[in-house]
């Protein structure tokens, strides 16, 4: 059998690449290596699957670092109300979250997952699981089929490249798309790791005084060599036995990597706020008043419930001032320096976990090579890209689903049309 539309890969992309394509009845044939669909899907927003995000398209494009503007066309098609609009017209509620975040009500990713091949399924597309794809056949300048890595040969007027980038791989993501692309001419952007944890090696890390430590509501900003800040996200963050985690450390991390590279330097600094809303004069008079309130009490009791229990003894130990300092002694110009440490406690950071412990891929197939508005390689007809195997990479908090969806919708739909006409 010959098909219209060939989609490699039953990820979030993926399936959406193949409601959009069989929607006109064309004949699509949706090809996984894994044993089941939507794996990744499956455990996205820690099992729960943030969907989508319900901000406002410009905000939604901020929140993805890595090349949003190129998802304006795409997002225009299809976008966050349209995915809310999509999902809830197959009967799956959503719910809104904070900072816009939507998840279905039954807080089960696995409602998303069997909504989307459902819906795949009722459309006609043929679906194959445990087939890996070897390799996309060309010929002329355009898209001839598969070859599965069985032998089988699979006819095809388009391709869609679904495949996912290299992190999470037991979900399948092993980075297969990639060399498909480049036999079809196109560059691949340099792979990195982001949505990851960093790491550190700075003494309280390594030994592990601070491990398990949780700071809510804090400030993390990340420093080039010249002293000029790089990025700050607030939020949650974690200490680890390797360096931190959490939130807003996983925002930071692909500005740690790319600061490595960029000024060549073997650790980054970062600065934690543990105090956002306050200025720096603002912790010294208030934890001198508690000092003074209670004058006989050493100042490391003092500060208890202040600031980070377990912090507090590197706080003074870093501000020249001892543990059993009481009130009448303390020194005023080391004291300013414990305000200004609460506000800014450096952390050196010398890389991030690998890009297999990632939640998303940087880089990927370059942009300049692909049109925006369908998804189709510009270098060879009937070849489209959607997902993560495409140079596109946002925050967690639907950010990266919500362009996996948009890309597919716009690879799918353009696909078929093509291929009806051919």
């Amino acid at each position: 059998m010959v098909y219209d539309v060939i989609i490699i890969g039953g990820g979030s992309a993926g399936l959406m690449a193949a409601v959009a394509a069989s929607a006109s009845g064309g004949r699509v044939l949706l090809l996984d290596k894994g044993d089941k669909l939507g794996r990744k899907l499956g455990i996205s927003g820690g099992g729960r699957c943030n969907v989508t995000n319900n901000k406002e398209m410009d905000e939604l494009v901020k929140h993805i670092p890595g090349n949003g503007r190129f998802l304006y066309s795409a997002l225009t098609s299809f976008g966050n109300k349209d995915i809310i609009a999509f999902f809830e017209s197959m009967g799956i509620k959503l719910k809104e979250e904070d900072n816009g975040r939507m998840f279905p009500v039954t807080d089960k990713a696995k409602t998303v997952v069997d909504a989307l091949v459902n819906q795949v399924v009722k459309q006609g597309v043929d679906i194959r699981a445990h087939a890996p794809v070897d390799e996309v056949l060309y010929k002329d300048g355009a898209v001839a089929g598969v070859r599965l890595r069985s032998g089988e040969r699979i006819t095809g007027a388009a391709v869609i490249v679904a495949s996912g980038g290299k992190s999470v791989p037991h979900t399948g993501s092993t980075g297969d798309g990639y060399a498909w692309a480049e036999k079809a001419g196109h560059t691949i952007t340099e792979l990195f790791p982001t949505e990851v944890p960093i790491t550190s090696n700075e003494p309280f890390i390594v030994s592990k005084e601070l491990q398990g430590v949780s700071l809510r509501d804090v400030s993390l900003s990340v420093w080039n060599p010249k002293g000029k800040r790089i990025i700050e996200h607030r939020g949650d963050m974690i200490f680890t036995h390797f360096g931190v985690s959490g939130p807003i450390a996983l925002r930071c991390s692909q500005f740690v990597v790319k600061a490595l590279k960029q000024f060549q330097v073997g650790n980054i600094i970062l600065t934690i706020d543990l105090m956002p809303d306050k200025s720096v004069d603002e912790v010294y008079a208030e934890t001198l008043k508690l000092a003074e309130t209670d004058s006989k009490k050493a100042v490391k009791n003092v500060l208890h419930g202040y600031l980070p229990d377990k912090m507090i003894p590197l706080l003074l130990a870093r501000s020249g001032l001892p543990e059993t300092l009481t009130y009448d002694h303390i020194p005023k110009q080391q004291w300013m320096e414990l305000a200004k440490t609460a506000k800014s406690f450096p952390l050196r950071a010398y890389g991030t976990r690998s890009i297999e412990e990632a939640f998303v891929t940087g880089g990927g197939v370059h942009l300049k090579e692909v049109d925006p508005r369908t998804m189709e390689s510009k270098l060879m007809n009937g070849l489209y890209f959607c997902g993560e195997v495409l140079d596109i990479h946002g925050y967690t908090g639907g950010y990266n689903i919500t362009a996996a969806f948009s890309t597919g919708y716009a690879a799918g739909s353009s696909a078929a049309a093509q291929a009806q006409y051919k």
